[in-house]
């Protein structure tokens, strides 16, 4: 049964067709080719549970649904993670406040 997540990072969201059979690397894999960024230099966090998800994991065995939004986030130089930074649509409204909300 088809379904796809919606992997986010800063202010993109790449929406990526699955199978909720697939490893959590195949979806790494996929990203690679949108963002050549490698496998090992992503993660990939389940947005409302905080939970990092495993790369030898389904997405079914780590209860990643249909619609899910997960977050990337990308290795540094230093050879860390980056924090998490999603732009949330309230972040907008906050950034221009004082304009009567006149676009």
């Amino acid at each position: 049964m088809a379904m796809y997540i919606r992997v986010k990072h800063s202010k993109t969201t790449y929406f990526i067709q699955c199978e909720p059979t697939e490893t959590i690397l195949e979806i790494k894999q996929k990203l690679h080719n949108l963002i050549d960024q490698p496998a090992n230099d992503q993660r990939l966090i389940l947005v409302g549970t905080g939970e990092v998800l495993d790369d030898s994991k389904t997405l079914a065995d780590q209860k990643v649904e249909n619609d899910a939004v997960v977050a990337l986030t990308l290795r540094k130089e230093d050879n860390e993670f980056e924090d998490i930074n999603i732009v949330r649509p309230d972040d907008f409204y906050q950034s221009r406040e004082g304009d009567s909300g006149n676009w």
